[in-house]
C-alpha cells in the first residue's frame, strides 16, 4: 500500500559549495523546507539578488522512515513540488534527474539507491540567467530554492503512475448532460499483472458512495453516470465529488489514488461574457502573486489560506494566478472556494527561441497535473510576450504548437493570452487562442482612466467574434497621501480614485469576459526602484505582509461582495491643511448617512456604491460613516502646513523631484514626455537621448524593451524623473549626473 513520507526537515544548505558531496557535509547551514536563499535580497531592490546555483543535502534512512518494514518488492520516489528554476538531483553521489521549470511537481525513481537502506540525497538547483528555461524576463522576482515540499513515495511494483509530467494517475472529465452527469475516469498504470482488478468509487461532498464498479486493470477507463448531479456553480454552491481509484490483486489493496472533482458547464460568449451553468456569471476578480515579505515564495498552508480568504472577503469570483503554476494546496482551496481560474506558464515578456522545449513541458506538466481542478476554466499560454516588438515567425508557431497542444490534452477547457498594451491589435498572434485578454494601465503608466473602456470597445468592435478580457490593469499605492490625488504620486488616494474610474468602466461591460485587477498583493521585484520603497511592485490591493487592506480593497468589495458593510477612506491621512475635506466612503449598501462630531451632518444614496462628503476641517473632527446596521469611523485633523511624513520620498533615488531646478516658463524633468516632446526642440533632444539610451554598442535595443510608437504614446503621461525610476526594469542604468545633466538642457528650452 502507498506510503508518502514528507522529507522537510534538517536539509544542510549550501550557496558556496561548488559541487555536490560525497558524504554528509558537516559544515553547510541547516535549514527546513520550504526554503529560499533570495526571501532578503529578492526584496531590497537594486536588481542584485544571487542567482546561481546553490546545494541541499539530506541523509535517509529508509528503514527507520519505514518504521522498520523491509522494502521488497516496492518501488520509491522521491517527489519535489517545486524546485526554482532548473535542478539536478543525486543519491550518493550518482545523477538520476535533471529539470527544468520551477514552478511544478517532478518526481524520480530511487529504488535501486536503497541496496543499503541508507542515501545521500543532493540537489544543485539553479535559478540564473539562461536562454532556455522560462521565466528570464518579467517584473518579479525569480526566487531560488527547495521552497515547496519534497516527499518519499513509496509504491508496490504495480501502482498508478508517478512519472507522467508529474501528474497523480487519474483524470477525471464529468460532461453535462440534462440533469445527469457523463463521468469519465481514466487510469494510468505502471507494470500492470494478470488477475488484477481496479475497484471505482464515486463519493458526495458528504462521502456516500453514489457510484462503485469494478473491472479488469487492464481496462483503465470508466464511463458512468450521476443522476440528477448537484453542479459545481462557483461562489454560490462550490460542490465537489470524489473519485476514488483502488489496484487490487487477490483482495489485496496494492495501490489507491483519488481527486476531487466538480460538475459544471461553462462557454464563454463575445457578448454575454462568462456563462456557468447556463447562467451568466461575471467574472471580477484579481490576479495573484505567490511570494510575501520576508518568506519569499517558500509558503506554507496557513499563508495559502489567509490569502484565499482575503480574495473572498473582497466577493472576487476569479482569480488570474500568475505567471506561472501555483500550490496545489492554492488550487485545492479555489475548487472549495468557487473561485473561477485562470492558470498558466511563464512564457512571459521575451520570446526565447531557444525556450520552445520548456514552453512545451511547462505547460504538459501545468496541464497533467491540474486536470481535475473544476476551478479552472483557461490555459494561459503567455504574457505580454511581445513586450520588445510584434510577433515573429519563430512565435507564432510556438504559440500554435502550445494552442494545438493543450487542445489535444484536454477537450474541455480554453485557452488565452494577456496581450501587452502596446501591440497592434491585428498581430496576427493574437487570434491564435480562444479568448483574449489585454494588460493596459492608462491612468497609471500614461494616457489617463477614461482611456480603458472606449480602447476595449474599439477592439471589440474590430473582433466581434472573439471574446475579450481585461487581464491586468492597476496602479501603485504606499502610505503616501494627499488631497489632490494625481497620476504617479504613489498615493493611496490616487490608487483608490483610479479604482473607483476603472470600476465603473469595466464592471459596466458585461462583454468582458474577465477582469483581473493586477494585483491582490503587493510583491517582490528587486529590479524595481519607485514610490519609496525599492525592490516592490504596490499595485497591491492588500500590501506585502497581509496586515493593510488599502482603500481600493474596500471599492472592490461594495461592487462584489454580498457582506453588508460601510468603509470610510483616508484614515491613514489625518493631518490636512484645507478648511474643507473631501471624505469618501464605500459602502455595498444603497444609502450612508455621515457623522460628523457626533451629529448626522449628510445622508447620501449612491449606485455606485461610492460616496463623497465635503466635510468642514476644524480641531479635531470625529468622523462616522452609517450603512444599515454598519458602521466606521475614523478623524481628521486640522493643520497649518502639510504632514511631509505623507509626501513621497524616494528611498535610494537616482533623483527626487525637489532635486530637480524648474526655471519659471522652461521645462524641467518634472515635464510630461509628452509635452516635452510637443516642443521642436524638446523634441529634438529627447529623441537623441532616447535613442541612445535604448541602445547597445551594437545598435541593438537593450534587452527586454522597445521603444515604438505605442510605447511612446503610453510613456507620454510620465514625467522624465518618474520615468527614471522605472529604467531598471528596461535593463537601462542612468546616474544622477546624467540626469542633472539632461535637466540643464531641459532648463535652455522655453514651454
Amino acid at each position: 500500500m502507498r506510503k508518502e513520507i514528507n522529507l522537510n526537515t534538517k536539509w544542510a544548505f549550501s550557496k558556496e559549495a561548488s559541487a555536490v558531496p560525497e558524504t554528509m557535509p558537516e559544515n553547510w547551514y541547516w535549514v527546513t523546507l520550504p526554503h529560499t536563499w533570495n526571501k532578503i535580497d529578492g526584496q531590497d531592490g537594486g536588481n542584485d539578488y544571487y542567482r546561481g546555483t546553490c546545494f541541499y543535502a539530506k541523509e535517509i534512512n529508509l528503514i527507520d522512515l519505514l518504521d522498520g518494514e523491509k522494502l521488497e518488492n516496492a518501488k520509491c520516489y522521491i517527489e519535489f513540488r517545486g524546485a526554482n528554476s532548473s535542478a539536478d538531483f543525486y543519491v550518493n553521489g550518482k545523477k538520476y534527474a535533471h529539470h527544468d521549470g520551477g514552478y511544478s511537481t517532478w518526481r524520480v525513481d530511487i529504488t535501486d539507491a536503497f541496496d543499503e537502506d541508507k542515501a545521500l540525497l543532493a540537489v544543485a538547483v539553479d535559478n540564473s540567467a539562461n536562454e532556455e528555461v522560462y521565466p528570464q524576463q518579467a517584473d518579479f522576482t525569480f526566487y531560488g530554492g527547495l521552497y515547496r515540499d519534497v516527499n518519499l513515495i513509496v509504491v508496490s511494483e504495480s501502482h498508478f503512475d508517478l512519472e507522467y509530467y508529474g501528474g497523480s494517475g487519474i483524470q477525471v472529465t464529468p460532461e453535462i448532460k440534462g440533469n445527469d452527469a457523463e463521468i469519465t475516469v481514466e487510469t494510468y498504470l505502471t507494470n500492470v499483472q494478470a488477475g488484477q482488478e481496479l475497484v471505482y468509487r464515486i463519493k458526495d461532498a458528504e462521502g456516500n458512495v453514489v457510484i462503485e464498479k469494478k473491472s479488469e486493470a487492464s481496462d483503465t477507463k470508466l464511463c458512468c453516470i450521476i443522476d440528477n448531479v448537484h453542479l459545481w456553480n462557483g461562489r454560490k454552491d462550490p460542490y465537489l465529488y470524489t473519485a476514488e481509484v483502488e489496484l487490487v490483486q487477490d483482495g489485496t489493496v496494492l495501490d489507491s489514488v483519488n481527486t476531487r472533482f466538480g460538475c459544471r458547464s461553462y462557454r464563454i460568449d463575445p457578448e454575454n461574457g462568462f456563462i456557468l451553468n447556463g447562467v451568466e456569471y461575471p467574472l471580477r476578480g484579481v490576479s495573484r502573486h505567490q511570494d510575501r515579505a520576508g518568506i519569499g515564495n517558500a509558503l506554507l498552508p496557513e499563508h495559502h489560506e489567509e490569502d484565499i480568504e482575503l480574495i473572498c472577503e473582497l466577493g472576487a469570483t476569479t482569480i488570474r494566478l500568475a505567471h506561472y503554476q501555483h500550490d496545489q494546496y492554492f488550487y485545492d482551496l479555489c475548487d472549495e472556494k468557487g473561485l473561477v481560474i485562470w492558470a498558466e506558464i511563464p512564457y512571459i515578456s521575451r520570446h526565447m527561441p531557444g525556450g520552445r522545449e520548456n514552453t512545451i513541458s511547462q505547460m504538459k506538466e501545468l496541464v497533467v497535473q491540474n486536470y481535475n481542478h473544476p476551478s479552472i476554466v483557461v490555459w494561459g499560454l503567455s504574457n505580454e510576450i511581445t513586450m520588445q516588438g510584434s510577433s515573429d515567425e519563430d512565435l507564432l508557431e510556438n504559440h500554435k504548437i502550445l494552442n494545438d497542444l493543450v487542445h489535444e490534452m484536454d477537450k474541455t477547457r480554453l485557452t488565452t493570452m494577456a496581450i501587452v498594451s502596446m501591440c497592434k491589435k491585428d498581430d496576427p498572434y493574437i487570434q491564435i487562442p480562444d479568448t483574449v485578454s489585454w494588460n493596459h494601465y492608462f491612468g497609471w503608466y500614461g494616457g489617463d482612466t477614461s482611456m480603458n473602456g472606449p480602447w476595449l470597445d474599439e477592439f471589440h468592435k474590430m473582433y466581434p467574434q472573439l471574446p475579450v478580457g481585461m487581464s491586468e490593469y492597476g496602479c501603485e499605492a504606499l502610505d503616501w497621501h494627499t488631497s489632490d490625488p494625481k497620476q504617479g504620486d504613489y498615493t493611496e488616494e490616487y490608487q483608490a480614485y483610479y479604482h473607483e474610474e476603472l470600476i465603473k468602466q469595466l464592471f459596466t461591460r458585461k462583454y468582458l469576459w474577465a477582469t483581473h485587477v493586477w494585483n491582490m498583493f503587493d510583491f517582490a521585484a528587486d529590479a524595481r526602484n519607485e514610490g519609496g520603497e525599492n525592490g516592490m511592485n504596490h499595485k497591491g490591493l492588500v500590501t506585502f505582509d497581509r496586515k493593510y487592506k488599502k482603500d481600493a480593497f474596500y471599492a472592490y468589495k461594495a461592487w462584489l461582495s454580498e457582506d453588508p458593510f460601510v468603509h470610510i477612506c483616508g484614515k491613514r491621512y489625518v493631518d490636512r491643511v484645507e478648511d474643507i475635506t473631501k471624505i469618501t466612503v464605500y459602502s455595498n449598501l444603497p444609502e450612508v448617512e455621515l457623522f460628523v462630531n457626533g451629529k448626522s451632518f449628510e445622508k447620501q444614496s449612491s449606485a455606485e456604491h461610492f460616496f463623497y462628503f465635503n466635510v468642514p476641517n476644524s480641531g479635531v473632527t470625529e468622523i462616522k460613516a452609517v450603512a444599515g446596521d454598519c458602521q466606521d469611523e475614523s478623524k481628521i485633523c486640522k493643520v497649518d502646513t502639510f504632514n511631509e511624513k505623507y509626501r513621497l520620498k524616494e528611498k535610494g533615488a537616482i533623483l527626487n523631484w525637489f532635486d530637480i531646478t524648474e526655471p519659471e516658463g522652461y521645462f524641467s524633468l518634472n515635464d510630461k514626455i509628452s509635452d516635452i516632446m510637443a516642443s521642436p526642440e524638446g523634441g529634438a533632444l529627447m529623441q537623441g537621448i532616447i535613442a541612445k539610451m535604448m541602445s547597445n554598442t551594437d545598435g541593438k535595443d537593450k534587452p527586454g524593451f522597445s521603444m515604438n510608437e505605442d510605447t511612446m504614446k503610453m510613456m507620454g503621461g510620465f514625467t522624465l524623473v518618474r520615468l527614471s525610476g522605472m529604467l531598471g526594469m528596461m535593463n537601462v542604468n542612468v546616474t544622477k549626473e546624467q540626469l542633472l545633466g539632461l535637466n540643464a538642457k531641459l532648463n535652455q528650452i522655453r514651454k
